[in-house]
């Protein structure tokens, strides 16, 4: 039962950070339609994340909701990936981290959804549909920078140089994952291809021989996670049970 509430919070709080992250383009966007984009992008993430929080306070029982799994926990109690919770960059930083991460959830859900756990599979079908508008979105923009001007192609590819070191650790299995039976090494083979497709459609190169950052998925994170979590749950903490 542990494992179990352990991949819930694994994959709610990568949505959650996530969503807080492209949260931040809000009212920044380059043009109007695609700052409603990402917002819209960020509301999706946060529906997910809400409804895996549900499930694990549900599990876990002892009056746990939503809010104390998302508000009242600390750095290391966060199971995020690191690539979610690396600072926004410019507009190529995160539409290429978004394209990384959706591409590796629409896989995931893909499998999910064949789960002996009902509740997470029907989670996984409803999601997977907003996951796939995700991957158009971020995969457009990965391609029409790469294969754009001289300044665009050099700004993605500098987001490609920055992030990649990041993208290994979904696929390093945590024990919570290895008991949900969670078949990792498929999804990488179908990542990487999708990933080298895009990349070679858009005259982008994947960098060799990069060090994979990882720790995320057991509570080890950046210094970025900290200032996140201090600025999301200041409210909670400051008027402990308040309600919208």
């Amino acid at each position: 039962m542990k494992q179990k509430i352990n991949y819930l919070l694994h994959l709610a709080d990568t949505t959650h950070i996530l969503s807080q992250r492209n949260s931040e383009w809000c009212g920044h966007g380059p043009i109007l339609e695609q700052d409603i984009a990402i917002t819209n992008i960020s509301l999706d993430l946060l529906g997910q994340a809400r409804t895996l929080y549900q499930y694990a306070a549900e599990v876990i029982g002892n009056d746990a909701t939503e809010d104390s799994l998302a508000y009242l926990r600390g750095e290391r109690e966060y199971k995020n990936l690191l690539l979610a919770e690396q600072p926004k960059g410019d507009w190529a930083i995160t539409v290429l981290r978004q394209y990384l991460y959706s591409q590796f959830q629409y896989l995931l859900f893909e499998q999910l959804q064949k789960s002996e756990d009902e509740q997470l599979a029907a989670i996984a079908a409803k999601s997977i549909k907003e996951t796939a508008y995700h991957v158009r979105w971020s995969k457009e923009w990965v391609i029409r920078l790469g294969d754009g001007t001289t300044e665009s192609h050099q700004r993605i590819q500098n987001a490609i140089d920055e992030l990649w070191s990041y993208t290994g650790e979904m696929f390093v299995a945590a024990d919570y994952e290895a008991a949900m039976s969670i078949d990792l090494s498929s999804i990488q083979q179908q990542w990487i291809q999708k990933v080298t497709d895009t990349f070679n459609e858009a005259t982008l190169s994947i960098p060799e021989k990069v060090f994979m950052q990882k720790g995320g998925k057991t509570g080890v994170h950046t210094e970025h996670l900290g200032y996140i979590l201090a600025e999301m749950q200041y409210l909670q903490r400051t008027y402990p049970g308040a309600e919208w």
